[in-house]
């Protein structure tokens, strides 16, 4: 019989179909951080978003939880803000 797990035991998630080990309610941003730190800047400066597994956009500072898909999506524009619409 295995003891019960402890709040500080580490939960897996994946990024971007790699698996890593992480804290629990660890921030989504802090996660792709430990994934690819060129992807975290890339999420402070707007130029990449999180979404869960089913492409819902995430906050940077939602919490992750035991089996969580993270994707990091990189975007051409620099921020979420700017409209389609060329004037």
């Amino acid at each position: 019989m295995q003891p019960p797990a402890s709040a500080a035991d580490p939960i897996t998630i994946f990024i971007n179909e790699t698996l890593l080990r992480v804290r629990p309610g660890l921030a989504a941003e802090e996660a792709a951080a430990l994934y690819d730190p060129a992807l975290a800047d890339a999420l402070r400066h707007g130029s990449a978003y999180l979404t869960d597994g089913r492409g819902i956009r995430l906050s940077g500072e939602d919490p992750v939880s035991a089996g969580a898909i993270i994707r990091v999506i990189r975007s051409a524009r620099t921020r979420q803000e700017e409209s389609d619409a060329h004037p």
